[in-house]
């Protein structure tokens, strides 16, 4: 899981003067960013007109693609620090190895949880063979300063529970759902769930107040509070919410992401999630040298080089341009 823009631009995430603080509706569209040797993902976090929403700081969606001539994901080795990685599947499989020794398959409505901490560096690739179609998101989580230095770690957990109405079923990926609480770690208060509704489903979800929400539509039709959100977008919700209105025109997929609102500025850059621009270059001049972020084996290919730091200096902006 993995920024592989070789110009990727350092920006200054978090912090809470920027929360919208009633309920909204603002749709983030997606800007296309290729991943790899052949997936071109649709990147919703960070965005033109916002960076996070709670602790979920990078949303990639990709997919369906038809991959069945195709090597389909290929991702290098990389590093990581201060943040979590989630990947989400729909469809496919994806390969991930990392340098704790971790070597796991996940499937669809598996979840596959790395938390770097102070350092790690994985690589994801889809196996050989392969299904034909891959579909899925990647996702980060910021890690708040109390444990963003801490130990690597890989967590898989193959059964999650779920919550179920007329018309949906909601896997609770991350946090706790209407009484269902998954068991991957989390350091903040953060939801992230799975919503597969039948066409006609009219439902609503309870919410946090204290959260902030956004929609990611993966497939199918669907009217997120009365928005039609498509394929590949994301609905911004803000806070103050109880509950969220769903209507499902189709049979429909959409992940809920939200949590409480993240306090803490960030510096984002390439792979890494840190609080300084100094403590990037650090991370970068690392990697580049062997150090601190272990090693992935079995992975066919070398591992990923940094891409070169901006000559300018960072500028806070807050969560929002």
């Amino acid at each position: 899981m993995s920024n592989l823009d070789r110009a990727p631009v350092p920006s200054v995430c978090g912090g809470r003067g920027f929360v919208v603080a009633e309920p909204v509706r603002e749709l983030l569209s997606p800007r296309q960013v290729k991943l790899g040797e052949s997936t071109e993902v649709r990147r919703l976090l960070p965005n033109l007109g916002r960076r996070m929403i709670g602790a979920w700081a990078f949303v990639d969606h990709y997919g369906p693609d038809d991959i069945a001539d195709e090597p389909g994901m290929q991702v290098p080795p990389h590093p990581h620090i201060g943040l979590q990685t989630v990947s989400w599947l729909h469809q496919g499989e994806v390969l991930h190895r990392d340098s704790t020794g971790s070597l796991q398959t996940i499937r669809p409505k598996q979840l596959g949880l790395m938390t770097s901490g102070h350092g790690i560096s994985h690589s994801e690739e889809s196996p050989r063979p392969h299904a034909r179609f891959l579909h899925g998101a990647q996702l980060w989580v910021a890690l708040p300063d109390e444990h963003r230095h801490t130990d690597p770690e890989f967590e898989f957990h193959p059964d999650l529970p779920t919550v179920t109405a007329a018309g949906l079923t909601a896997t609770v990926i991350l946090g706790d759902l209407d009484g269902s609480a998954s068991p991957g770690t989390t350091y903040t208060p953060i939801i992230g769930a799975d919503l597969a509704l039948t066409r006609g489903a009219d439902v609503r979800l309870p919410l946090e107040p204290d959260f902030e929400y956004g929609v990611l539509a993966m497939s199918g039709e669907v009217r997120v509070d009365d928005v039609p959100v498509l394929p590949g977008s994301m609905l911004y919700l803000g806070c103050g919410r109880t509950e969220l209105p769903l209507r499902a025109e189709s049979d429909a997929g959409v992940m809920l992401l939200g949590g409480e609102p993240f306090a803490e500025e960030l510096v984002m850059w390439w792979n890494y999630i840190g609080r300084s621009q100094e403590e990037i270059e650090e991370a970068r001049e690392d990697w580049m040298k062997g150090t601190r972020f272990g090693e992935v084996h079995g992975y066919d290919g070398g591992p990923l080089p940094a891409p070169q730091l901006p000559a300018t200096p960072l500028k806070p902006r807050g969560r929002v341009r």
